[in-house]
């Protein structure tokens, strides 16, 4: 795999831009388009071949884990709708992204 950044001459190949999530085809040689400093990555179509198998298992091995796991979330939250507001708030953090903590600003 290799990294190419945005306004780059690229040869023949893939190209993904995994921000936007677009594939770009080139034949020949192209100028990737230019933007803000997108990244690109070109995978080598063997890697790619080789990955597929693996990826293939990995979903069905994690799928019916996470289909479990929606299902006792949901009955949890339908039989004991206190029990999913106690969870949920002891969970949170009380994040505030736009407070600033360490400026000395309110």
């Amino acid at each position: 795999m290799i990294t190419y950044k945005s306004g780059q001459i690229v040869r023949t190949g893939t190209y993904w831009d995994f921000v936007k999530g677009r594939r770009i085809d080139v034949s020949g040689q192209a100028l990737l388009a230019a933007g803000k400093a997108l990244t690109y990555l070109r995978i080598p179509l063997g890697v790619m071949l080789l990955s597929v198998p693996f990826i293939g298992l990995l979903y069905v091995l994690l799928m019916p884990f996470l289909g479990m796991t929606a299902i006792v979330s949901i009955a949890v939250a339908r039989i004991f709708p206190e029990l999913s507001d106690m969870g949920s708030k002891s969970l949170s953090f009380g994040w505030r992204p736009g407070t600033a903590h360490l400026s000395g600003k309110k």
